[in-house]
């Protein structure tokens, strides 16, 4: 499957590899900036108090057998849309905790969104604006593609 990122009002394929990438990049940077929420717990606390200060919420495939956690991530996913924050579905909890440099097992992140000093405008570097390029054109899916992380 391709997806169609728009840059700079042309428009330019890039497949899941791709994005997998710019998802681990985006994800680095914003762990350098201090602006990674990471662990399921941590994100729900985060999000009760200040929704509109988060921009991604990168989520791993459920675990099976663990329906408790499952069921969480479910109302997480759906507060996240309810709120408008981009969820970004990834392959696997265990490379999203290595790209993290967790020794634990964590199954989701959030981003928080770059202030620019005016309260009203938010920016977003470049790995961002792809992400949220690719988000904006599966928004409207069924269900939203999972993304392959590449192997840290």
């Amino acid at each position: 499957m391709v997806i169609i990122a728009k840059e700079s009002s042309e428009a330019t394929t890039m497949d899941y590899n791709t994005i997998g990438r710019t998802v681990r990049s985006a994800l680095m940077k914003a762990q350098t900036e201090s602006r990674l929420i990471i662990g399921l717990g941590s994100a729900i606390k985060v999000l009760s108090k200040a929704p509109e200060g988060s921009l991604f919420c990168i989520m791993a495939e459920p675990q099976a057998g663990d329906s408790a956690t499952h069921m969480h991530e479910v109302l997480l996913e759906a507060f996240c849309y309810e709120n408008d924050i981009y969820v970004i579905k990834v392959d696997s909890a265990d490379k999203l905790s290595r790209i993290l440099n967790m020794h634990t097992l964590e199954t989701c992140c959030l981003v928080q969104k770059t202030w620019t000093g005016d309260n009203e405008n938010d920016s977003f570097n470049k790995l961002e604006s792809l992400l949220v390029d690719h988000c904006e054109d599966c928004w409207d899916m069924p269900q939203q593609p999972i993304i392959e992380l590449p192997v840290v």
